[in-house]
């Protein structure tokens, strides 16, 4: 019995479907077509590596407006991979939202932010020596999220925003699927629905105050996902069964992909879909989510261990290697349990190339979770430069009736 069908011609595009999956000839082919041995080695064991990728091409109209089409590659939204720290960017998103819709006098990016603790394994956060003031604000933790990829910001930030809110917010913006219900931070289940009353104070003077929460929403746990062979409990016992990630967060690649095209491109979405942040808040994200660390003296970092291409996956991350001046990367990344997932707006100011790559792979020979034995050097990084390179080199000379204009994404990063 044949594993795969031939759909249907839509929208100019011939599709593959393998149960739900999605995956177009075009870029199936070219990867075919371009692939060293071990890049064809992962591409022929989609069920092995996990992986998905989506490929958007932006063309530009004569009024500079830019026009999506995207390709796809075993892309299944029922395929479950652990998104790590792809969650910080809505939480990030959410955050700048919240900020702007309280309306507080006084309450800004930089108003000082004070968590307290309320329920157990609740931390008391009232400083930050990364901070030029020492102290901490939903700017700056946005700014480590992407600098860095940040456990500590987000868990702040997350228990800013509330669990309730981050549901009722991505659920009403069409991301039905999405769900983020876990810290950074051994807890559980019912640890996390709790979130810390916090303070934001301005010299002393209290500016806006919110209480401890409790979310009492009911996810939809119903479709079971196990994976692997065996795991690590928390006392590091070697436990023989699949691992369960039933309850763990999810964050379906397409929404991904769709949550930082609405960032980069707000007006290519619906009005419905966009976050409700200010023009300064993009500014401010469009700096950040493609800055290096070693253009930041705060926070200040050691750019031996957090180098330059260290969160940017799509050609860069394998080997270290250097970033060319006149490419920058606007992305969010994350890596847990040997899962690896970027989200990446590509843009070469010399060339005049732009273009989105978003996708994920899993690389665990042994099929052990939670042991931190994962093959991200030898497999998932190569991966990730491969695919990259053989995307960016077909952008070069991929034709294109309007060359674009891409001042907006000129950042000063000497600022």
């Amino acid at each position: 019995m044949r594993c795969r069908l031939l759909l249907l011609l839509m929208y100019g595009q011939l599709l593959t479907v393998q149960g739900q999956s999605r995956t177009d000839t075009l870029l199936k082919n070219l990867l075919d077509r371009e692939a060293s041995p071990a890049l064809r080695h992962i591409l022929q064991y989609p069920d092995s590596f996990r992986y998905q990728l989506i490929y958007t091409q932006i063309d530009r109209d004569a009024r500079n407006r830019p026009h999506f089409k995207s390709y796809y590659l075993e892309v299944d939204g029922g395929k479950y991979f652990n998104p790590a720290s792809t969650v910080k960017l809505p939480i990030a998103l959410l955050a700048l939202e919240k900020m702007h819709q309280l309306k507080v006098r006084g309450l800004h990016r930089n108003t000082p932010m004070l968590t307290d603790s309320a329920w157990q394994g609740q931390v008391t956060v009232h400083t930050d020596s990364s901070a030029a003031n020492l102290l901490p604000s939903v700017e700056h933790y946005i700014k480590k999220i992407f600098l860095v990829s940040d456990n500590d910001a987000y868990n702040r930030l997350y228990e800013f925003v509330g669990q309730r809110t981050i549901h009722e917010k991505l659920w009403a913006k069409g991301y039905k699927d999405v769900r983020i219900v876990r810290r950074f931070m051994p807890l559980t289940e019912e640890e996390n629905r709790h979130t810390n009353p916090i303070r934001f104070v301005d010299n002393g003077k209290l500016v806006y105050e919110q209480p401890a929460a409790y979310n009492n929403q009911i996810f939809d746990f119903s479709r079971e996902v196990k994976l692997g062979r065996a795991y690590l409990d928390k006392n590091d016992r070697l436990v023989f069964t699949p691992m369960d990630f039933t309850k763990h967060n999810n964050l379906p690649l397409m929404d991904l992909q769709q949550m930082l095209q609405s960032v980069l491109f707000p007006a290519s979405v619906p009005l419905s879909q966009r976050f409700d942040i200010t023009e300064d808040d993009y500014r401010f994200l469009y700096r950040y989510m493609s800055q290096y660390p070693s253009e930041t003296l705060w926070p200040k970092y050691d750019t031996a261990e957090y180098y330059d291409s260290y969160t940017k996956f799509f050609f860069f991350k394998a080997g270290k290697k250097n970033i060319p001046p006149y490419i920058r990367v606007f992305n969010k990344a994350g890596w847990s349990y040997g899962f690896l997932t970027d989200a990446a707006y590509i843009v070469d100011f010399k060339h005049g190339v732009e273009f989105m790559l978003t996708g994920n792979i899993y690389v665990n020979r042994d099929g052990v979770l939670n042991d931190n034995k994962y093959e991200y050097e030898e497999e998932g990084h190569p991966f990730f430069k491969e695919v990259g390179e053989i995307i960016y080199r077909y952008e070069l000379q991929r034709k294109r009736k309007h060359r674009p204009d891409l001042h907006n994404f000129r950042i000063n990063y000497k600022e």
